[in-house]
């Protein structure tokens, strides 16, 4: 029965989004709780995953019955499991803030939102190369729309980038997928593990470069430099609960990286082993420098959340391409951090925003918030985490991530540069708490008719209580990712569970 369970974090959201659109007509209360209902489920549906992953076993689901490598297969491993409770938990708290009244901009809302949960599970739970590419594009599709849904302006010239961007990208993935089809004759994942650690030089120079190519791909989905330019003008147009829900969207590409660069293309793969290792460090090193910049360079709140989030992706980066088990703990340990925080940053830039009347998340002096002993309390807080000071889970991820450092060559740079991004990204916060709440201008009246009430202020200070969660019981999550990082970096009964039938 619990092989069965794997493709439940597709089917639930599927269906939910199938039946929201036959509820498209009626009123925005039933969609409401349709919609809410369905991401309740998933959480604790993904919890439950999460604990019969713990237990060791890869599970695994294969559709039809079809024998991998010619069938479809899910696979549920720690990690996995893990970026699929990632996704519920970030997804309940960005839907409670929407209906707050951002959905009822449009008919189709409730639904994007939950086809865009099917592309992200999917794309994470995927043991097939080519099903990821469909996964991937599920999850684009509803991210157009979805970034697009309210006020045209801005959202619709930084959807035409986001498009566009995201087009030459899926093209790219699919050469490089159709090349790699042509050289092993598979697209199962753990088959093409096998297949290429077999290759002779021969193949050597192609099979290379079509892993390069992929990496390109999931770079461009993780916002690495220099393909992240795109992120902060999405980002900042999309409303608040869009915003918060695409925080976990770099970390698709990211999991893409962890996940084909250990089970493809690690040190067993032969001719290409280790073909990403010299790129990554340095990418993700610089990718945290030009972050911090862009976040000291902006205008406005959301903007800068933008460039935090960039630098966080370089942060966890750092840890996860030394590919040690330590190394690798400590960046799952900080992914997870990382993408509740900044959701709920983005749910926080909202609340200041609306408040702010004509000023709206610029930097500049505004009237004085209503609420700001509320609001500046949790904008202090995310702010403590984002930058990563103690005792915040912030804290203890960076802190894990340069403890596996001190046996890496590159060790000196990797201190240098998250020590140093951890320092201006206090500045740039603090400039902007200064701003937004103490300095205010006499001319601008007090908007208090804005004033959130505690339903309006709850999705976000609930995602500031999940990051003291995750300080209060980093115990038992550092030892849940030492033992997914083990299984990564020892990717055989990943293989055999996929190829030998696993459960179905």
């Amino acid at each position: 029965m619990s092989g069965h369970m794997v493709i439940l974090p597709v089917l639930v959201p599927f269906f939910t989004g199938i039946a929201l659109i036959l509820l498209a007509l009626r009123r925005i209360e039933a969609q409401r709780a349709v919609s809410l209902a369905g991401a309740v489920l998933l959480l604790v549906l993904s919890a439950w995953l999460v604990g019969t992953a713990d237990k060791g076993a890869t599970l695994v689901y294969r559709l039809g019955d079809w024998p991998a490598p010619f069938g479809i297969v899910l696979v549920l491993d720690r990690l996995s499991a893990l970026m699929v409770l990632l996704t519920s938990v970030i997804a309940l708290f960005s839907l409670l803030h929407a209906m707050q009244g951002e959905d009822a901009a449009g008919p189709l809302y409730h639904s994007l939102f939950q086809f865009q949960l099917v592309g992200l599970n999917g794309a994470f739970l995927t043991g097939d190369l080519f099903n990821l590419f469909v996964f991937f594009e599920i999850l684009l599709i509803a991210s157009y729309c979805l970034l697009v849904h309210g006020p045209t302006g801005p959202r619709l010239r930084a959807g035409v980038h986001y498009v566009v961007l995201n087009l030459a990208g899926s093209a790219l993935f699919l050469i490089a997928v159709g090349t790699l089809y042509g050289v092993t004759g598979t697209l199962n994942m753990a088959d093409m593990a096998l297949k290429v650690a077999l290759l002779g030089p021969a193949d050597a120079a192609l099979v290379r470069a079509a892993a390069l190519l992929l990496l390109i791909v999931f770079a461009l989905k993780a916002a690495l430099i220099p393909l992240y330019f795109w992120l902060p003008g999405a980002y900042s147009s999309a409303s608040a609960p869009v915003a918060a829900l695409f925080a976990i969207m770099t970390k698709v590409g990211v999991y893409c990286i962890i996940r084909v660069y250990t089970l493809i293309f690690g040190s067993a793969a032969g001719v290409a082993a280790d073909v990403a290792v010299p790129w990554l460090l340095p990418l993700a090193l610089l990718t945290v420098t030009v972050g911090v910049i862009g976040a000291l360079a902006s205008r406005e709140l959301r903007r800068m959340q933008g460039y935090l989030l960039i630098s966080s992706v370089g942060v966890m980066l750092s840890g996860t391409a030394m590919f040690t088990a330590a190394a690798v703990s400590a960046g799952l340990y900080y992914l997870v951090h990382s993408t509740i925080v900044m959701a709920g940053m983005f749910l926080i830039a909202d609340l200041v925003s609306r408040q702010r009347g004509g000023k709206d998340d610029l930097l500049v002096s505004g009237p004085a918030l209503p609420q700001t002993a509320l609001l500046g309390g949790l904008f202090m807080f995310g702010a403590i985490a984002v930058a990563g000071l103690p005792p915040l889970s912030g804290f203890l991820g960076k802190v894990l991530i340069l403890h596996a450092a001190l046996p890496a060559v590159a060790m000196p740079w990797i201190w240098a540069v998250l020590l140093g991004s951890g320092l201006l990204s206090i500045v740039a916060l603090s400039r902007a708490g200064i701003i937004l709440f103490w300095v205010v201008d006499p001319d601008d009246e007090m908007l208090a008719h804005t004033a959130w009430s505690a339903r309006a202020v709850a999705p976000a200070a609930g995602l500031m209580v999940v990051v003291i969660l995750l300080s209060a019981f980093a115990g038992p999550l550092t030892a849940f990712t030492a033992a997914a990082s083990e299984q990564l970096l020892a990717p055989d009964a990943y293989i055999r569970a996929v190829l030998d039938g696993g459960a179905r």
